[in-house]
């Protein structure tokens, strides 16, 4: 789980902004439903604020941004710009971008990673035994 919070590459943090993102939808949802179904006009009004600001305009900054480290295309950026849009469309999205290559090391098949990390082991090990 706290690799999850790893923001050290734009992949990780394209990653955990898509996720706020869609989290901030779900409160924002959960705030229309007391508007329309109970009356409380007022319940929307934060949660509106937070998804707008912190999820909408955050998710937008941080997927230019991941754009252009990544190199993504044209196509491959307006895709992740539009999936703002619909409520969890930016996991959908960030699912996508994994499985097509698309977000760097989070688009390594595990044991690809697991093998470079394991190589590395073994380049040390060899280090040792020659020092």
């Amino acid at each position: 789980m706290a690799d999850f919070f790893d923001l050290s590459t734009p992949a990780k943090r394209f990653r955990l902004v898509a996720f706020w993102e869609a989290v901030t939808w779900l409160i924002l949802l959960i705030g229309m439903v007391f508007k329309w179904g109970f009356g409380f006009d007022a319940a929307v009004k934060i949660p509106g604020m937070l998804h707008g600001i912190t999820g909408f305009m955050l998710f937008v900054l941080v997927t230019l941004i991941t754009a252009g480290a990544l190199k993504w295309n044209a196509k491959v950026t307006l895709l992740a710009l539009i999936s703002s849009v619909p409520p969890f469309g930016t996991i959908v999205f960030e699912r996508w971008a994994v499985r097509n290559g698309l977000l760097a090391e989070l688009s390594q098949a595990p044991s690809q990673a697991e093998a470079g990390e394991q190589d590395g082991d073994e380049q040390k090990d060899q280090a040792g035994a020659r020092a």
